[in-house]
């Protein structure tokens, strides 16, 4: 099972924590694990490329990846940065709904 652990304060997502293999089939072919992949790493290259936000990232093959947001003080960039944050959960939330065996939304 993947599990997509997210910590907020005061209402901001400020970390994620994705971790695990889904199962649903074998490498290569895993539609959930592709997902979840693709929302992740979408959200990260938006945060870094579009958001202009330098944070700590970290993806791996071995199914983890993590990011954690600093304070953000500039209000365009919150502002951005809380649109794609909250997609992300949503879109991962989605995929949790229809694949609830195979992945878990933490927080």
């Amino acid at each position: 099972m993947i599990e997509c652990t997210f910590q907020r304060e005061d209402g901001m997502i400020k970390s994620l924590v994705v971790n695990g293999h889904s199962g649903y089939d074998d490498i290569g072919k895993d539609i959930v694990c592709a997902a979840v992949s693709t929302l992740t790493i979408a959200a990260i290259n938006g945060l870094s490329e579009y958001v202009k936000l330098d944070f700590y990232y970290k993806v791996n093959e071995d199914g983890f990846a993590e990011f954690r947001i600093p304070e953000i003080y500039d209000e365009k960039q919150f502002t951005k940065a809380k649109a794609i944050l909250e997609t992300l959960y949503l879109g991962l939330k989605s995929v949790e709904e229809e694949y609830d065996r195979y992945v878990k939304v933490i927080g």
